[in-house]
């Protein structure tokens, strides 16, 4: 089985250029999908609890996803197969199954929440049933999946509505004038009484070793090679920062709005809804789209990333235009939609689920990770080096910490 890529050292290739938007790519989709309902939520709840103090852990949340995206993307470069498939290859098919399983669990039951967050934005708006809505975007996302070129509408896609996301947060943002020199404070690591669990959420929300896993199959997918090496690599830490900084705008809001107005907050659309009798209707409009966008983005990456993962863990495809690819990440999307429509949110015995085999498979991937960044034996450049390898021991024991908390904080 051919697992590496061959390199031509005498044959320089010279990529053609790209245009800003064509380079970001693989990076916007992976922000695109870790950012969703339950991200725009935690900030929320963070901002309206404890004002702009926690800044400082969505910096160090994008530091360490960094890190592991920039790993995943050279694996995905110094591979001609997936990493799905060289993990079955080199280190068992039991682990591969435990992962690809993880992944695909994990993915399905967030899924709900992705599908109502999506739905309750238009709901709110136009004060319709949710029911409506839910049908309408999960027919739309799958109507999606039979495009000829899966891949290329998945691309535009995230972009559009990450830079809809950017758009309404910021224009939110000048609206409600936030303290700049709180902000800044808020860049001062500390931690209040309290606010430790959340802490953990945030940065698990942030700090996605599932959507730092998938970039290696997007850089797969898009068709990159050797040569785009370092614009991959640019493309991906892009796309980080632009999740730090959709993470922060939220944060920020919400500390400026609910923080200052002592209002009660139980979700990120409570937010949207607080904006109204403060800053007129309009200013309450363009944050629910930002909250749509955020959600359907979620909701279509997230069920591709677990049906990418379980069809590559079962069938050894991991290619959108695969058939059996494509059923996986319908099914996703439809448990989202039957639990969306039965429980009309994500029920509290899903989210403890769901962070229970999050506990247990996140520390075991990014290990993984760092293991197979490190396993390049045909070019320096593609293996990590000293900084990027010293990062992932921090996010690993950074991830080991939030697990052994999670599980006392859950459990006990």
């Amino acid at each position: 089985m051919k697992l590496i890529k061959k390199i031509d050292p005498k044959r320089p290739v010279e990529p053609a250029p790209k245009s800003f938007f064509k380079k970001l790519g693989p990076g916007i989709i992976t922000a695109a999908l870790v950012f969703g309902p339950g991200s725009l939520t935690i900030n929320t709840k963070l901002g309206a609890s404890y004002g702009y103090s926690l800044i400082w852990v969505v910096v160090l949340s994008i530091i360490l996803m960094t890190a592991f995206t920039k790993m995943s993307t050279r694996i995905g470069l110094y591979s001609s197969v997936s990493l799905m498939t060289r993990i079955k290859t080199e280190m068992g098919r039991t682990i591969a199954f435990l992962v690809g399983l993880g992944i695909f669990l994990t993915t399905a039951s967030f899924q709900a929440g992705n599908t109502v967050g999506a739905s309750l934005a238009f709901s709110e708006m136009f004060s319709s049933p949710l029911a409506v809505w839910i049908l309408l975007f999960t027919l739309l996302a799958i109507s999606l999946l039979y495009f000829k070129s899966f891949y290329k509408i998945l691309e535009k896609l995230m972009i559009g509505l990450v830079i809809l996301m950017l758009s309404s947060f910021f224009l939110t943002i000048i609206m409600v004038a936030p303290n700049i020199e709180q902000i800044i404070l808020g860049l001062i690591p500390s931690v209040p009484s309290g606010s430790e669990y959340l802490i953990i959420t945030l940065t698990a929300s942030s700090f996605s070793i599932v959507g730092a896993f998938y970039q290696s199959y997007l850089v797969q997918e898009k068709g990159s090679g050797l040569a785009d090496l370092q614009d991959c690599i640019r493309e991906s830490r892009t796309g980080i920062i632009i999740l730090g900084l959709l993470s922060s705008l939220v944060m920020i809001c919400a500390a400026s709005v609910l923080k200052s107005n002592n209002i009660d907050v139980r979700s990120a659309s409570d937010l949207g809804l607080a904006l109204e009798p403060l800053f007129g209707s309009f200013t309450s409009y363009v944050f629910m789209i930002g909250f749509f966008a955020a959600s359907f983005s979620s909701m279509i990456g997230n069920a591709t990333i677990g049906g990418v993962i379980l069809a590559d863990t079962l069938f050894g495809e991991s290619s959108l235009q695969k058939v059996r690819v494509r059923s996986m990440i319908v099914l996703i999307i439809l448990i989202g939609a039957i639990i969306a429509f039965i429980f009309g949110a994500l029920p509290l015995e899903l989210i403890i689920f769901a962070q229970g085999i999050t506990i247990m498979i996140v520390p075991m991937t990014a290990v993984i990770l760092l293991m197979f960044a490190n396993r390049n034996k045909i070019s320096n450049e593609l293996k990590n080096g000293n900084y990027t390898n010293a990062i992932g021991v921090i996010g690993i024991t950074v991830l080991l910490i939030m697990s052994v908390y999670s599980i006392y904080y859950l459990f006990f």
